[in-house]
């Protein structure tokens, strides 16, 4: 459980602004991998790295409502969801009784060291500082046994460039959150200054609604 006397800021108001969007945003996403084919595929090829190496469990980070900590269930992986947002893990709690939610960070990790036999974090280091990112993915090699597999999904604005956006509102809510778009190149630095080797990238453009590029990166902590 996190601790908001704690917290950093941006974990604080990450927290807050999902609490309150988090119906509304459930209603609207209760899948998101339904109608993406090449995400499907992805977290597919993820799960069969992680099955062929180790039988320790994934953690799901910034597991929303659920449906990719699902996904990875019915791949045949031992998982279990992290979020920030206490609502959230409430919905999809309720979606996914069968699961296990918790309410945690990234940025520390209730986990002993080496016992996850892989991460995901889709679409959730956006909402991490750069200046914090190498830090974040040095937990994530803390947590990973040796041979483990990270799979990250975030939103890039195209070009080589880095963009910050602050949100006040969505779904109708007041929220306060900063999201960090990055190059794949800058998160692929930063995962190896935390010691993780990338192993691939893979690059999509927007379809329907999208306004960004989106990024998929696997990386895996040095046998």
């Amino acid at each position: 459980m996190t601790d908001s006397t704690t917290d950093p800021y941006f974990v604080q108001a990450t927290s807050a602004s999902y609490d309150a969007m988090a119906d509304p945003y459930t209603e609207r996403h209760p899948d998101g991998l339904g109608s993406r084919p090449l995400e499907r595929a992805l977290l597919t090829a993820f799960a069969e790295e992680v099955r062929g190496h180790s039988k320790a469990p994934v953690g799901d980070l910034g597991s929303g409502p659920g449906y990719v900590t699902a996904r990875l269930h019915e791949l045949g992986v031992p998982v279990f969801g992290v979020d920030v947002s206490p609502r959230m893990v409430a919905l999809a709690r309720e979606a996914h009784p069968h699961l296990r939610f918790h309410v945690g960070t990234m940025t520390a990790l209730d986990l002993p060291d080496a016992t996850l036999g892989g991460i995901t974090a889709l679409y959730s280091v956006i909402h991490i500082p750069t200046e914090r990112l190498t830090a974040v993915f040095r937990e994530f090699r803390r947590v990973l046994v040796p041979g483990g597999h990270v799979l990250l999904s975030f939103q890039f604005p195209g070009g080589e460039s880095d963009t910050l956006l602050h949100l006040t509102e969505r779904f109708g809510k007041d929220i306060s959150l900063s999201y960090y778009l990055r190059t794949p190149e800058t998160v692929a630095a930063h995962l190896r200054e935390a010691g993780l080797e990338v192993r691939s990238r893979t690059v999509r453009e927007p379809v329907e609604e999208e306004k960004y590029t989106r990024a998929y990166v696997l990386a895996r902590r040095p046998e």
